[in-house]
């Protein structure tokens, strides 16, 4: 077996692994682990941007505290909510030193938008609405540069390696199927989201909750599961087969787009306020009333009175989507639905992204860092991965050096091969249907049965696989999602029981 001695080894190659590795000292080796090529990520996927305030003010920073405490159900960590706000500024900064160009006006001066909860236009966008691939890219350009940081593509993480309350590295597979242990002074969980744990997501498929499957295995702290967020409006695809689904960023809405329900009426405000911008738990569930009432599985979004022309260039990427679709953006309504879009717990992380477990950390949709309460505010996430990346970062750097001697044990499985497409489309199925928007305890307690048979067959077909870990990771926490929306039986933010 190889093993691989380093500094640090964060799991995971989206903004929250890339961000927290450029910002350690570069003396320390930093080992990189992603399942795929590293530019499949699901930070490369959003679309609507970045939430800071760059113009530091009392009044501005209490404003995003304010409204980011609101979107959450008060249920957040305000200290962490203060940390997140007040160091906004500084770490978009350094985004644009690695080369992130944000979109700026004919003067040269960063253009801000608005989104659902936000009570200001305080989101810094990047080609329109292109703003995580833009980001992605330079950060994989500057991680390319240093030579401490070394990028394993195609190489899956298996299982930490933990003793005593100590964590020691993690143990993977790489392409070829060998075993390769990553023996480190620090571990750092960047493995983003939970999507593909359902039917539907906005999420990339590679999205297997391997981070919380990892940390519920080692008895890591794991909190607030039952509040998964879902976005009000993907893009309705009558393609069943299709899982991920296409975001239609609520930037649209924040520039004036409309929701109508299939009698093409207005219908937000029966039910927020702030109507269309309302936060994303309010105008999901909204929707759903909406589409429950109506006998229809889709509303409507309207664009018409904003205009094609500064459509298209405001919004280019869901422009061309649209059109394969047969949609023009400006021109027609177009459906739109619910969809999972973000894990809103995850593992227990203090503010410097430390876990219960020694030496190892836990940044982005992975982690719950306490900033998002029962529902994140719009744009709050990539936020979220740079302000913790870097304290995380910044807590590696006041370390000093210690070499682990400690091995682990070895993993022995079976070695033959098993087909567990089957098992993730049921599971997905099961979720869409009793853990999605609206939960009861009747169908909770049914979702509950059937996946901890799930489990148990599981077991009978242990094998030293890719495919066999993402489902186990994807099965283990759906079954903490189910237990914690069974023991929350109030209705709060994104977990909403209708008993």
């Amino acid at each position: 077996m190889k093993k691989i001695h380093t500094n640090t080894v964060i799991i995971g190659g989206g903004l929250a692994g890339l961000f927290t590795a450029l910002n350690i000292n570069k003396d320390k080796r930093v080992d990189i682990i992603v399942k795929e090529e590293l530019i499949e990520t699901n930070s490369r996927l959003a679309q609507g941007g970045i939430a800071g305030e760059l113009e530091i003010t009392k009044e501005n920073l209490e404003m995003h505290v304010i409204d980011t405490l609101k979107a959450g159900s008060f249920l957040n960590n305000e200290e962490a909510v203060r940390v997140l706000v007040s160091e906004a500024s500084k770490n978009i900064k350094k985004l644009i030193e690695y080369n992130v160009n944000f979109d700026k006006d004919v003067d040269g001066n960063i253009l801000l938008t608005k989104e659902g909860g936000h009570s200001t236009r305080r989101i810094l966008h990047s080609g329109g609405d292109a703003t995580g691939k833009d980001i992605m890219s330079a950060l994989r350009n500057e991680c390319f540069s240093r030579k401490n940081i070394h990028i394993h593509e195609n190489m899956m993480a298996l299982d930490l390696i933990v003793d005593e309350k100590e964590c020691f590295g993690v143990k993977t597979l790489d392409k070829m199927d060998n075993l390769v242990d990553f023996i480190a002074e620090n571990t750092v969980l960047a493995t983003g989201g939970i999507g593909s744990i359902y039917g539907s997501t906005t999420n990339s498929l590679l999205a297997t909750a391997d981070g919380v499957g990892m940390a519920l295995r080692k008895d890591v702290l794991v909190e607030k599961m039952e509040f998964v967020q879902f976005h009000p409006t993907a893009f309705h695809n009558e393609d069943t087969k299709k899982r991920q689904k296409f975001l239609i960023t609520e930037a649209l809405r924040g520039e004036g787009a409309y929701l109508l329900n299939s009698e093409g009426e207005r219908f937000m405000e029966k039910y927020h306020e702030s109507l269309e911008l309302a936060p994303r738990d309010k105008v999901s569930q909204a929707i759903y009333r909406e589409m429950y009432d109506t006998w229809t599985d889709h509303v409507y979004l309207d664009t018409r009175h904003l205009g094609e022309e500064f459509l298209k260039n405001r919004f280019p990427t869901i422009y061309k989507h649209l059109l394969k679709e047969g949609y023009t953006l400006g021109v027609d309504l177009f459906p739109v639905s619910p969809t999972q879009h973000f894990n809103v717990g995850g593992i227990k992380a203090d503010l410097d992204g430390l876990t219960n477990v020694k030496d190892l950390y836990a940044n982005g949709e992975c982690a719950s860092s306490g900033v998002h309460g029962a529902n994140r505010l719009a744009s709050n996430s990539l936020l979220e991965c740079v302000v913790f990346g870097n304290r995380i970062a910044q807590h590696i750097n006041a370390k000093d050096a210690l070499k682990r001697k400690f091995e682990g044990k070895a993993i022995e499985f079976k070695g033959y091969n098993y087909n567990y497409k089957p098992l993730k489309k049921k599971l997905g199925a099961i979720m869409d249907e009793y853990v999605g928007i609206v939960r009861t305890k009747e169908g909770l307690n049914h979702a509950l049965k059937q996946v901890l048979e799930m489990e148990e067959n599981l077991n009978k077909s242990k094998n030293l696989s890719k495919p066999y870990f993402e489902a186990l990771n994807m099965v283990q926490t759906a079954l903490n999602i189910i237990n914690s929306a069974l023991n929350r039986t109030l209705s709060l933010g994104c977990h909403f029981r209708i008993d």
